[in-house]
């Protein structure tokens, strides 16, 4: 049986694609951001999508849309403003910062779905003493739903990135036990080099491109991975702009080896001795290791093999994002989308593992 995903928070949809690569339907994305949302609509066309402040549309307009017709929410609303386990006093519920936490639990409450996904920064579970945690494992609760959270890192289901995140899951209590996370199907460890190197050979031919070129990736794959990432893409590469820093820079990054960092740059090189620069400042990927977090575009570590930053492409095949989902927006928007996801493939393990659930097999 196929059951209707609605995803809040839904950024560009990493949640909504590793779902979708579980046999769900996408029915919905809410988001703030007009490109994320642009890119959700173009890679889930079907669905209802809403961009804007999500405490504005009203319980009755979201009974009228989805009533009945959503089994499972997701999303990652923050949860920023918490102090004390007593969530639902006044003072927290009116602090900005927690809005959007609430809107979360809002949906749960009136959709009633069969169960929901709550993603987060591993943080959330110590922050405030795990006052939030225990809060939303006692919210939940309340409105029937019985909840086990973990952290999952994504290198152990096949994304080619150490990534660490929360994810709170919840089980109607009418429907099914208490969810759990050791039914995850874990995969091999996926390399940097597993993921882009069949991307190399187009470094020359991309140098002069803008973020709306395309181009033909006609390399053969190396590996399931790449093959997985290039299944239907019909060979076709988007959002691969390549953007060279300033000299001084690559002249610096080419004494950085796979895996250094700034300490491998002569002290010559830098306009001013420090020695207390972030370990990842001028960090250089290691091609046979997992990357390090993708981030939404700060950009501090480079390419394993080039003296330049990841494009958004090979950022997205980092992510485990396939080539045919297609990023919209400036480049600087398309950076954030990717690094604010999760990762496609870290959703679909669990979404895969939650469906024996709905399906009333445990």
């Amino acid at each position: 049986m196929n059951y209707n995903v609605l995803d809040l928070f839904c950024g560009a949809g990493g949640l909504s694609l590793g779902f979708k690569m579980a046999g769900f339907n996408i029915v919905g994305g809410v988001d703030f951001d007009q490109a994320a949302i642009d890119t959700h609509a173009l890679n889930f066309e079907d669905g209802f999508h809403f961009c804007g402040d999500i405490s504005t549309l009203e319980n009755e307009y979201i009974l009228g849309k989805f009533e009945g017709k959503v089994d499972v929410v997701i999303g990652g609303p923050p949860c920023q403003g918490f102090s004390t386990a007593n969530m639902w006093q006044k003072d927290h519920k009116e602090d900005d910062r927690n809005k959007l936490f609430y809107e979360f639990i809002r949906f749960v409450k009136l959709l009633k779905p069969k169960a929901f996904v709550m993603e987060n920064v591993r943080g959330i579970l110590t922050k405030d003493n795990g006052h939030v945690r225990e809060a939303m494992l006692e919210i939940m609760s309340e409105l029937g739903y019985k909840v086990d959270v973990k952290v999952l890192t994504a290198s152990d289901y096949g994304v080619p990135q150490k990534r660490m995140r929360a994810f709170f899951v919840g089980i109607n209590e009418k429907i099914g036990d208490t969810f759990d996370f050791d039914t995850l199907q874990k995969k091999a460890k996926v390399t940097v080099e597993n993921a882009i190197s069949d991307i190399y050979k187009l470094e020359k031919i991309t140098k002069n491109s803008t973020v709306e070129d395309k181009f033909n990736l006609d390399q053969e794959t190396i590996g399931m991975y790449q093959s997985l990432m290039r299944k239907n893409s019909s060979d076709i590469l988007h959002n691969h702009n390549i953007k060279y820093p300033n000299d001084i820079v690559q002249v610096r990054m080419a004494f950085v080896p796979e895996g250094g960092n700034w300490r491998d740059v002569p002290e010559h090189l830098w306009d001013n001795v420090r020695t207390n620069r972030h370990s990842s400042a001028y960090r250089r990927l290691d091609s046979q290791d997992v990357s390090i977090t993708i981030d939404t575009g700060h950009m501090n570590y480079f390419h394993p093999k080039y003296d330049r930053v990841p494009t958004v492409r090979e950022s997205a095949r980092i992510q485990s994002f396939p080539d045919d989902f297609i990023f919209t927006g400036g480049q600087g928007a398309q950076f954030r989308q990717v690094g604010n996801a999760v990762p496609p493939l870290l959703s679909k393990a669990i979404a895969s593992a939650l469906k024996p659930y709905l399906d009333g097999a445990l």
